[in-house]
């Protein structure tokens, strides 16, 4: 269970650190979008932290892990909104990025909330 939550976190951090990467238009022209960037910059940096956090305090592992997914969710839920009103970016694969991450999010918190008090070696 450890290695899956560490393996999830890893991947989530990537793939904003990734899309924070095309909306500065270092990888993909024509996506530049500094807010975006910014924000997925903030969060992929938060779950690198956590990740980090899962060996520094394994104790804390569930907890720090639920915790800063559902930091990821709540930032991945204000990119839909503002999509939603027309002040973000609103390409499909912006759209397709935030719908997939949403679901990746949610199958993380909920998989660090069960394993939280249950020795998940």
């Amino acid at each position: 269970m450890k290695r899956t939550i560490r393996t999830l976190l890893g991947i989530e951090a990537a793939s904003f650190l990734l899309a924070a990467t095309i909306h500065a238009g270092v990888l993909v022209g024509g996506y530049e979008h500094y807010e975006a960037m910014v924000a997925e910059s903030v969060i992929g940096t938060v779950l690198l932290v956590g990740l980090a956090m899962t060996w520094a305090r394994p104790r804390w592992m569930f907890s720090v892990a639920a915790g800063v997914q559902m930091f990821a969710l709540l930032g991945t839920l204000v990119g839909l909104w503002t999509m939603f009103v027309g002040v973000g970016p609103r390409t499909v694969p912006d759209v397709v990025y935030h719908v997939a991450i949403v679901i990746v999010l949610v199958g993380g918190i909920r998989t660090a909330w069960r394993a939280r008090g249950v020795d998940a070696t």
